[in-house]
């Protein structure tokens, strides 16, 4: 029927389109009126289309959505009520415990210390715990963990991917972990919640590439060895475990490194991620496990790290836009608030597309994985989109405040600073 409805609606307003561009109209003194019936019969046409496509809508729609089932449209994000309150759970813990320690643990270059017992408080790390092992995650956990980056990036970027490293390693265990993996290292994780782990996957070359990597993996007498060096490993001197990516036979693989006396510790301070602590690290002969199975599927591992520092650089992103308004708002010059400068409010205004835009792909490709679609596409195009779009809204949060934002008297130039890792770190958290 809704065919039918597009057909007739396109004939008739064919024939008056070619009626109305005839001189004879003029002659005959009709034009005006065969130009209001052009407008009304387009007019009735469309409310008529759209009428039809409400009686004919199925409810088979829903079957083919790929976040979680609700009752929702053809192309709808909107969060289900679990969701939602994760999210909400999550932006207040960043906006009442992570941001009042930013600044601080910026300028010291130190994760927080108290910051542990609010996480343990949190529960965060049994979002990732699978049931089995007595957390409350499910098989299909990506979307969730997108939005908890997003959420707690919001209070700060550098803590969030500190605290992101445990809780991104036990996805990485539950996702690809073997059955020996898994039934050591989730059992340990859920007895010991002060058990910490982080990723060595960052190398000090130029132009990274997580496909060719100087760090070589080998078997010998039924062990592995890692023989090689990690750049920007953020929290690596108090880790327990460490996921290291290596070369093996010539392919990009995954292991496991528990803390011991043949890794050498070097600190690497960087632009930003100061409250990470990052680190480089050098693996000596040092003892490892393979993570996955011969199936483990290396490009899915990058992929779903590169979504999380998406999702981190869209709630920092989120945070510029918020404290920009607010800023332009207050901020007064010539007798009135600069937010009613025309530059100004476009600049704020292309922040909010911008982050939309992020947003939606970001979420495409996380609903795309959850549902275990394809979507290295869809992740790579987020990434670069990410990559390109954070440094610009981190550069105009800066330029808004003008010299302020020069200064670490306003958070804009810390947030300017950490969100440059999301076109420079390659994988390292994990959906």
């Amino acid at each position: 029927m809704t065919n039918m409805v597009n057909k007739a609606q396109g004939i008739g307003l064919s024939l008056l389109t070619k009626l109305a561009s005839s001189d004879l109209l003029d002659q005959l003194k009709l034009r005006k009126f065969v130009e209001n019936s052009l407008y009304q019969g387009s007019k009735a046409g469309f409310k008529t289309l759209s009428k039809t496509q409400k009686w004919l809508k199925p409810n088979s729609i829903n079957a083919k959505q790929r976040l979680t089932p609700q009752s929702k449209s053809l192309f709808d994000l909107s969060l289900n009520e679990e969701q939602q309150m994760t999210v909400d759970a999550m932006s207040q813990f960043a906006q009442e415990v992570i941001y009042p320690l930013a600044h601080d643990a910026d300028h010291l270059e130190k994760f927080p210390e108290t910051l542990w017992q609010h996480l343990t408080d949190l529960g965060l790390n049994f979002y990732a715990l699978p049931e089995a092992f007595g957390g409350v995650a499910t098989e299909k956990n990506k979307v969730s963990n997108i939005l908890i980056a997003e959420s707690l990036a919001k209070g700060d970027f550098s803590i969030t991917a500190g605290l992101l490293s445990t809780f991104s390693a036990i996805n990485a265990f539950t996702q690809w972990g073997s059955d020996a993996i898994q039934a050591e290292y989730l059992h340990a994780f859920s007895e010991n919640p002060e058990l910490k782990a982080t990723f060595a996957v960052q190398e000090e070359t130029p132009a990274f590439n997580p496909y060719a990597l100087k760090t070589k993996a080998y078997l010998k007498e039924g062990q592995y060895f890692i023989e090689g060096e990690k750049t920007l490993v953020m929290l690596a001197e108090i880790a327990d475990l460490y996921i290291v990516s290596a070369m093996l036979d010539e392919r990009a693989d995954v292991f496991v490194v528990k803390r011991n006396e043949s890794i050498c510790f070097k600190k690497s301070p960087a632009m930003g991620l100061k409250a990470a602590e990052t680190a480089t690290l050098q693996f000596k002969q040092s003892p490892a496990q393979r993570l996955g199975d011969v199936d483990f599927n290396y490009t899915e591992f990058v992929d779903l790290g590169n979504l999380m520092w998406c999702a981190m650089a869209i709630g920092s992103c989120e945070a510029i836009k918020e404290y920009c308004v607010q800023y332009a708002n207050e901020r007064t010059a010539f007798g009135e608030p600069i937010s009613h400068r025309q530059s100004v409010a476009f600049m704020i205004a292309d922040m909010a597309i911008e982050i939309d835009a992020m947003r939606m792909l970001v979420l495409n490709a996380a609903s795309l994985a959850e549902t275990e679609a394809s979507f290295h596409r869809e992740a790579y195009l987020a990434r670069l989109l990410c990559a390109e779009k954070s440094m610009k809204i981190g550069t105009d949060g800066v330029q808004i405040l003008g010299g302020h934002g020069f200064t670490k008297e306003h958070p804009v130039e810390r947030w300017y600073r950490d969100l440059r890792a999301t076109a420079i770190v390659h994988s390292g958290l994990h959906a």
